[in-house]
């Protein structure tokens, strides 16, 4: 009963004034209350500030400087072998599994098309078709920056307006195709994999998307699919491990590969918690 008056009501309340909102108040320099915030978010999800560059919350002036906050040095050892692909965030698998038939799955009984959470483009989704793909939810104690599993090049951005329910294990049991109808920023990389898609998620009160070469992609001005499609001479080019963007507030990455291109590592399940820059896969030779 309580389950479906959560869901009900992600139904019923504005999501985008609510999260815009909470934007606003995260990005303020509030002093004893900004602390305040920051401390009691601390203890109430066991965030472990040993990990992070500047452990006192006193460093942080605003909610977003912590919630962004990054890692000391060595925290996160890379994976080497140029074969291995490098888990992109913290968190923990959704789901993972092979695209089939132009679906990817969501939880039991939920699937999505691979096509709309791509924004809608038959051209760009279609190398994706019979590929794999690896759902990540980064919980609110997580680190919230998202690095690369490998090097790439970028293509293409694009960013499709949505809805902004939560992406809770809970929400993703209970609303259909989630992932497809919030909003969230799509980024094609080409790689020695080939194509690969690295989707942000956004959900209820993600003050924001950003990525490091564009800065702040939502929210937008407008209700528009946007893209951007880059030259590849000029275009960003991203090291494995290298940090491609970040969430100002929790949310969920999905990754898109080629058919055989890769093998997803055998030691993921749904549920397995994740770390940034463990092995995530490997790259399929020949």
């Amino acid at each position: 009963m309580i389950d479906n008056l959560k869901i009900l009501l992600q139904y019923l309340l504005p999501k985008h004034l609510i999260s815009r909102l909470v934007g606003l108040l995260a990005a303020m320099e509030g002093g004893r209350l900004t602390q305040w915030l920051i401390r009691r978010f601390i203890q109430r999800y066991r965030v472990d500030m040993n990990e992070a560059q500047y452990p006192d919350p006193a460093h942080y002036l605003s909610f977003n400087d912590f919630f962004t906050r990054p890692l000391k040095d060595g925290v996160r050892p890379l994976v080497q072998g140029e074969e291995l692909l490098a888990m992109p965030v913290d968190g923990a698998i959704s789901q993972l599994a092979p695209i089939q038939q132009g679906r990817i799955i969501q939880a039991k009984g939920h699937d999505f098309s691979a096509r709309a959470l791509l924004g809608g483009d038959k051209v760009l989704a279609e190398p994706f078709m019979g590929g794999d793909f690896a759902t990540i939810y980064l919980a609110p104690r997580d680190y919230h920056r998202i690095h690369m599993p490998l090097d790439g090049v970028l293509r293409t951005m694009i960013y499709v307006p949505g809805e902004l329910f939560s992406v809770n294990p809970l929400t993703a049991e209970r609303v259909p195709e989630l992932f497809a109808r919030n909003e969230r920023v799509v980024c094609i990389f080409d790689t020695a994999a080939g194509p690969m898609a690295l989707v942000l998620v956004g959900a209820t009160i993600v003050a924001s998307i950003e990525t490091v070469w564009a800065g702040t992609i939502t929210p937008p001005v407008g209700k528009r699919v946007q893209r951007w499609d880059y030259d590849p001479a000029t275009a960003p080019r991203l090291a494995k491990g290298e940090e491609m963007g970040r969430f100002k507030l929790g949310s969920t990455v999905v990754c898109l590969f080629a058919p055989g291109r890769v093998t997803l590592s055998d030691s993921l399940r749904p549920g397995t918690p994740t770390r940034m820059g463990t092995e995530f896969g490997r790259l399929n030779r020949g």
